[in-house]
């Protein structure tokens, strides 16, 4: 029985008794003063649970994740084996120059993914490979004019909006971090043309930190396509929430590379190759003939 139960029980038996007490009160032997029935009662403290239930642990809720993800997962790394997408040869970790010191080498990663923003992989390596030729540090930046930045980078997407960018960033590099990259995303993307999926790959390729999931146009497509978020999302940045909500951590590095080149290859924006692929009858969004 629940302990407010039991109390419960207790007042109605303290109200027979004394109940009975008053008629036997009025026999008692005289000089033995009659205790007044209009006493206070004393306050009882009234507990609602159940003793059974006192210390029982709230049972927690099991992890939401995808049907079938792991599945998935497998089936695309087998499709990626050959390492043969645009993003392996020509991807930002090919970019910079790697013989380059520690400083200048973050520099190159960072002016890559600026560059990288609403463009293909092979402009973007192109347009990299002439600045470096040009030898790519922040004073030769800085040092060089707008027209000439222009004419190298071109024709990267949004080279114009780029080319202030690079300016406006490579100086507050040289004036607040003495010409290195921050080294947190809070700090990154305060930077003008710096992004949250810029910054996430900046920490993972030129610091080696796993920070966050880089989520670009092929990451939020495909994963979208496979339910890998609870309900629908607009905006990489939203997926990029939904999805390091249950993908384990150490899957977090990885799954950038892996379905970028899978959306290069295989799960194109238009026109997805369902007949090429391993998936086709586990996706939800398979066009199956």
């Amino acid at each position: 029985m629940c302990a407010a139960g039991a109390a419960g029980g207790g007042r109605a038996a303290a109200r027979r008794l004394g109940r009975a007490g008053e008629a036997a009160g009025a026999s008692q032997p005289a000089g033995i003063p009659r205790r007044s029935s209009r006493r206070r009662r004393r306050s009882v403290t009234i507990a609602y649970e159940c003793e059974a239930e006192q210390g029982t642990p709230e049972p927690q809720k099991p992890r939401w994740e995808p049907r079938d993800w792991r599945q998935q997962l497998e089936r695309i790394r087998e499709m990626r084996k050959n390492r043969d997408a645009p993003v392996d040869d020509m991807g930002v970790q090919k970019c910079y120059d790697s013989s380059a010191p520690p400083q200048v080498m973050r520099y190159q990663v960072l002016l890559s993914l600026m560059l990288s923003s609403q463009t293909k992989d092979q402009v973007t390596w192109a347009a990299m490979l002439r600045l470096r030729q040009r030898g790519l540090t922040v004073d030769s930046i800085l040092q060089m004019d707008d027209a000439t930045l222009g004419q190298i980078i071109y024709p990267v997407g949004f080279w114009r909006n780029k080319v202030k960018y690079i300016k406006q960033t490579t100086a507050i590099l040289k004036q607040k971090y003495g010409g290195d990259i921050p080294r947190s995303v809070e700090e990154l993307v305060q930077l003008p043309g710096v992004g949250p999926k810029m910054a996430h790959l900046a920490m993972n390729i030129a610091w080696d930190s796993v920070s966050g999931i880089a989520v670009d146009t092929h990451v939020h497509r495909i994963t979208n396509r496979l339910q890998w978020v609870k309900k629908e999302t607009k905006y990489p940045e939203e997926t990029r929430v939904a999805l390091e909500e249950w993908l384990p951590r150490d899957l977090w590095r990885e799954i950038n590379w892996l379905l970028v080149g899978f959306g290069q290859q295989t799960c194109l924006p238009v026109n997805p190759r369902c007949s090429e692929c391993l998936n086709q009858d586990i996706c939800p969004a398979a066009k199956r003939h």
